[in-house]
């Protein structure tokens, strides 16, 4: 039975993503003005989130803002139903990387890379990436508990050839290829809220307490991964660009929760250029110290 919705809803997905571009862009419009003004979709979490983040901003500044966020966060929604449909000659065309040579160098030393960035642009169409590089791509994902919409991310995220992987299997996965003499690079989103348990660090974000997962860290040092922050740029609807950022050639040397602190530093900083393209509807500042 789940195999049969799982082929009805992909089916649905591809006849959504069958529209042209600019179709969905006006459906996303359509979108944008019933989850702002009518469904009002977490419209307050969003006011805080800015709010707190934003203090010297005025309140017109963090409407405008929360504005342009829910009009990107509709993009989003159609973007997800177009990648399904989309060539390799479409996502490369669409989505840049502004100098690629810096993860040849890495390749060129047989050095394994931790790629870090956060929900910010479309994250999702970084799957493209293995098109422009040698390296074997791997991502790190919680398994959904819908298992049809788990199915279905799944198949989508790894169509270019991204290996999705479950973080209690990374280290595993990395071992597995270094013995096949293939070096690999690992996405990591970053700015997910953390599972309550021992890898947590707090960091200042956005001039709030903040509970940060340091598996990234946790991960490249015991690799001696190279360090990489993926830096996004939306530079119209539908188009894309990175630029790559060294910030570790040698994740082993650094000291403890460097790693973890620059990158944090470094999204700060990007989401601080243009911040309506930062997911602001995730309750982001959830956890406290005194709920661990």
């Amino acid at each position: 039975m789940s195999n049969i919705v799982y082929r009805i809803v992909y089916f649905l997905i591809r006849l959504a993503g069958l529209l042209p571009l600019g179709v969905l862009y006006f459906i996303s419009d359509l979108i944008c003005y019933l989850i702002y003004h009518v469904i009002r979709y977490r419209r307050q979490v969003v006011n805080e989130n800015l709010r707190n983040s934003f203090p010297e901003k005025s309140a017109s500044e963090i409407r405008n803002i929360a504005k342009k966020y829910y009009r990107h966060l509709s993009d989003l929604i159609v973007e997800g139903l177009y990648l399904p449909g989309m060539g390799e000659k479409e996502i490369s065309m669409r989505v840049r990387y502004n100098n690629p040579e810096l993860i040849q160098k890495y390749f060129d030393r047989g050095k394994n890379v931790a790629a870090v960035f956060g929900h910010y642009g479309n994250w999702e169409w970084l799957c493209g990436f293995p098109l422009i590089t040698q390296y074997k791509c791997i991502t790190i994902y919680r398994p959904l508990k819908n298992k049809i919409f788990d199915r279905l991310l799944l198949a989508v995220r790894s169509r270019f050839g991204v290996e999705p992987v479950p973080m209690k299997m990374v280290i595993r996965k990395i071992f597995e290829y270094d013995k096949l003499g293939v070096p690999s690079i690992t996405a990591f989103i970053a700015d997910q809220t953390p599972p309550m348990e021992k890898y947590i660090f707090w960091v200042d974000f956005f001039n709030q307490d903040t509970p940060v997962y340091s598996g990234v860290e946790r991960i490249a040092k015991k690799m001696d991964m190279a360090v990489i922050f993926f830096k996004m740029k939306k530079t119209r609807r539908g188009y894309y660009e990175f630029d790559l950022i060294p910030l570790f050639d040698n994740a082993s040397e650094t000291v403890d929760y460097e790693i973890t602190k620059t990158h944090v530093a470094f999204l700060e900083q990007q989401i601080r250029e243009k911040p309506e393209y930062w997911l602001w509807s995730h309750r982001r500042w959830k956890l406290k110290r005194n709920m661990l």
